[in-house]
């Protein structure tokens, strides 16, 4: 694949959202969604509004591309299932790109982030990455979903992070109680965290706009082998849904 192919990529993990349109590296168009409305009565709206809006037919589509997890277990569904179906239509690859990447890509370069989402009742997903000038992005961990104990727990011995997404602003205070309690500085990054150095923890600034970054990352993966096959297109979900925990729950109780 050329590095001038058009990219259509969603990212449905997020309660609001986005969609996007890149020709390579470069963004065309992109919306955001809207936190108080579902994906499933929003998505195929904001694909069309980025298709007008770019002037880009489907049939110019060269990767097909979704927030594959973890998220919002709903809002995955409707992603990924939008994904293979254009996919299918358009028989073009498609690939599948895990949502805390995406986070860690959208603060900006650095050597040691931690992606955070929330995961409901006060939790997170929670993810440590590194991430190079050119937007690479590498795991030093796994994605986990952590209480807020645990997930002090797991990082309090790390002397500079960068703090991302929507969990870590979320749980800002407490991530500012947790660097005090250790005689770590803390600081919120300016608009641009780019010009900005590993020190101490720091807190990123949220974007809304992460089908941006699914498409980077998509064409990455695409370029390191990636088949894109929407067979093999799965969600990552990280911890069972509700409804399996309160089976479970129902089981083990039952079993007593």
């Amino acid at each position: 694949m050329n590095a001038g192919a058009v990219i259509l990529s969603v990212e449905t993990a997020t309660r609001r959202g986005s969609v996007c349109m890149a020709r390579g590296d470069k963004i065309l168009g992109f919306e955001i969604g809207d936190s108080e409305t579902s994906h499933s009565n929003t998505l195929l709206r904001d694909i069309h509004k980025v298709l007008s809006e770019t002037a880009i037919s489907l049939p110019e589509v060269a990767l097909l591309a979704a927030a594959s997890g973890p998220g919002s277990f709903t809002g995955l569904r409707i992603g990924l299932a939008t994904i293979k179906a254009l996919s299918a239509t358009l028989n073009v690859p498609c690939v599948g790109v895990p949502t805390l990447q995406a986070v860690a890509r959208a603060a900006g370069s650095s050597s040691h982030s931690v992606a955070l989402l929330p995961a409901g009742r006060g939790e997170v997903f929670a993810q440590k990455l590194s991430v190079s000038a050119d937007g690479l992005v590498v795991e030093l961990d796994k994605p986990a979903h952590l209480t807020p104990q645990q997930l002090f727990e797991r990082y309090a011995g790390e002397k500079q992070l960068r703090w991302c997404g929507e969990g870590a602003h979320l749980n800002q205070a407490s991530l500012r109680e947790w660097a005090l309690e250790k005689g770590i500085d803390f600081s919120d990054l300016g608009p641009d965290p780019r010009a900005a150095n590993d020190h101490g923890w720091q807190l990123a600034p949220q974007s809304l706009n992460l089908a941006c970054e699914v498409a980077g990352l998509a064409l990455n993966k695409l370029k390191q082998g990636d088949s894109g096959d929407p067979k093999l297109l799965r969600a990552l979900y990280v911890r069972p849904s509700d409804a399996e925990l309160k089976s479970n729950a129902k089981n083990t109780t039952g079993a007593g």
